[in-house]
């Protein structure tokens, strides 16, 4: 594509080591950094107070908006009435709420006196399963005070896992079992000398939260969020698109920010450059999408984000209305994807509607991150003319890379890496190697060989791959992607599986809406009936033999396919709530499907290559 954001040449050095590792760094170092997440919001609340920082959807549909000077006040006085609590490092706040301006005002306003702030996924707390991951976080953190803000849903799960000594802040709701306190008696509570005192001592070092990532365990693990990391991460995040005060960032996001990617990156990247971060309430799914759509016609973002799932929702509402994209497209300067591979179909359909309204097309980008990286840490800004690529290191990132099962193993080193995991020095210490480089456990290759400047190819999570019965190494990442395009947008993800078997074989996740449509079927068509349309199995046999075709041998060559009915499920791991599937925990909860792909079940769809069929 043509268009790119404002952004400094960048120029890379390389450095290959006699052990085979790489080194890849930008030649231009960071810039000094705020000490604390609420500088900049006391910043813009002295530079501009009327501006708006936060908005989110109100009552009777319009919008609630908070400016920078309210929310700085709100911030100060919501940090002196949890010192007043005896809130600390040691008893943190807990959040089990979604977003919404209230728990962005908790979360600043803990920080701001020194507090860890902590937000789960509301999911821990309502889920029907048996509070295993929340019990496992309460112990963790042994949380001063928990924040809902509608109380009533949350109550067993508080119930059952915090003790009675821990109060609860609400807008609505009681406990009977503990102290209740109200969202709006902590938002009156007089700016106090402890709150100014204990802003004036943070350091970069300082707690600022924790945030949850279960991996490939299932098991959370909490890590640790250093006020340097967050903003360290944000000079990196400014240097990289070309934010300047004069341009701030207008954003309507729903991702939760139990996540790092808009928990921490989006949400301060508004806050940072003194944006308007706009509270989407809804959701990239067939009945959550028309929410979004209803905010984005009333606002158009400059700089956009969103699962590649979700710009397949939006995709589909824009080629059917005119009116809608004009106002999306109206001052856009980015669009970015990340949490799964964008499919090549998916891209191209983007692309076209961007080059359609915008004069040069608007830039696609992606890059790569963990929990444990800020996230920010590998990055693009300039046009790409397909997926794939993740960029190279952003400002005061060093990448390593370390030659691992045929591949190369991605380290990375920088002022956003996570110090560690909360209490779990021998977790801490097997994140990161002998030189103090994180392990991010993906593997990445060079885009054009021995070019950095290219950029880097994702090229699989280490721990998702595995050996075929004949030894062969199985590159996960890449195949779930390459499948994904091959089956051209009627699958939103693929697992696969395979491990000491002789061939490959996949669960699909499906797209509902492009598989009704192949078949002909209305919304109102049973799954069931999609699934048995004989269009659509012709057409899944189909792409999947001319992947099968392609292949350059068995480690690469999915042999036959059953599309998932069940969606993926939260409680048992298979799915996060921002839609990133774990290939892993979908092999383990679905074993009886694994065990039908290679048996002869009528679901399964069969590939036919040189003749043959599976």
């Amino acid at each position: 594509m043509g268009g790119r954001m404002p952004n400094p040449d960048v120029a890379l050095q390389m450095q290959t080591r006699a052990d085979g590792s790489i080194l890849v760094w930008q030649e231009a170092g960071l810039s000094g950094w705020p000490r604390a997440t609420t500088e900049r919001l006391l910043h813009w609340a002295a530079d501009r107070p009327d501006a708006i920082w936060l908005a989110e959807r109100d009552g009777a549909g319009g919008w609630h908006r908070v400016s920078y000077g309210h929310g700085a006040a709100a911030v100060q006085a919501i940090g002196s009435a949890l010192l007043d609590l005896g809130l600390s490092a040691e008893r943190p706040l807990l959040i089990l709420s979604g977003n919404s301006v209230a728990h962005a005002l908790m979360a600043l306003g803990a920080q701001h006196a020194g507090i860890p702030s902590a937000a789960l996924s509301p999911a821990y707390a309502l889920s029907s399963g048996d509070r295993a991951k929340l019990a496992s976080v309460v112990a963790q953190l042994t949380p001063g005070a928990v924040f809902a803000d509608f109380a009533a849903p949350f109550l067993p799960a508080i119930s059952a896992t915090l003790g009675a000594d821990v109060p609860l802040i609400s807008i609505a709701g009681r406990a009977e079992d503990r102290l209740t306190l109200a969202f709006d008696d902590l938002m009156a509570t007089p700016p106090s000398d402890a709150m100014l005192a204990a802003h004036a001592g943070i350091t970069g070092a300082i707690v600022a939260k924790f945030l949850f990532t279960s991996g490939t365990t299932g098991s959370p693990k909490a890590v640790i969020q250093t006020h340097g990391m967050i903003c360290a991460n944000q000079e990196m995040v400014a240097a990289a698109y070309g934010f300047t005060p004069e341009d701030p960032p207008v954003i309507v996001d729903w991702a939760p920010w139990n996540h790092t990617a808009s928990g921490n990156k989006v949400f301060h990247m508004a806050l940072h450059n003194g944006g308007t971060y706009h509270i989407d309430d809804g959701r990239p799914t067939q009945d959550g999408i028309a929410r979004t759509i209803a905010n984005l016609r009333e606002v158009a973002p400059t700089w956009y984000f969103n699962v590649p799932i979700g710009f397949q929702f939006l995709i589909d509402a824009m080629e059917k209305d005119e009116a809608l994209a004009d106002r999306f497209f109206s001052r856009l300067k980015m669009l970015m994807y990340a949490g799964a591979g964008m499919s090549q179909p998916v891209w191209d359909r983007l692309a076209a509607l961007a080059a359609r309204k915008v004069a040069g097309g608007v830039p696609i980008v992606s890059g790569l991150g963990a929990t444990e990286t800020g996230p920010f840490a590998l990055y693009y800004a300039e046009g790409k003319d397909a997926p794939g690529n993740i960029g190279y290191p952003a400002r005061g990132v060093v990448l390593k890379l370390v030659p691992a099962e045929g591949k190369l193993e991605a380290r990375l080193k920088s002022p956003s890496i996570t110090p560690g995991y909360w209490r779990n020095p021998d977790l801490t210490a097997q994140a990161f190697d002998e030189e103090g480089f994180y392990r991010l456990g993906d593997a990445l290759r060079f885009a054009q060989p021995g070019d950095p400047a290219a950029g880097f190819i994702f090229d699989g999570r280490l721990a998702e791959n595995f050996k075929l019965a004949t030894g062969t190494w199985v590159a996960v990442g890449a195949l779930r992607a390459g499948l994904v395009n091959a089956l051209g947008g009627l699958a939103s993800d693929a697992v696969i599986a395979g491990e000491e078997k002789d061939d490959l074989r996949a669960l699909l996740v499906p797209s509902w809406a492009a598989m009704r449509a192949l078949a002909g079927l209305g919304a109102e068509a049973a799954q069931g009936e999609v699934l048995a349309h004989p269009a659509l199995r012709a057409a899944l046999a189909e792409r999947l033999s001319a992947h099968a075709r392609a292949a350059t041998g068995s480690a690469s060559r999915i042999v036959a396919a059953m599309v998932l009915e069940t969606p993926l499920s939260f409680d048992k791991g298979e799915v996060t709530d921002k839609g990133s599937v774990n290939q892993r925990a979908v092999l383990r909860e679905r074993a009886d499907l694994v065990a039908a792909l290679y048996g002869d079940d009528p679901r399964v769809i069969r590939a036919e290559w040189k003749g043959r069929t599976e």
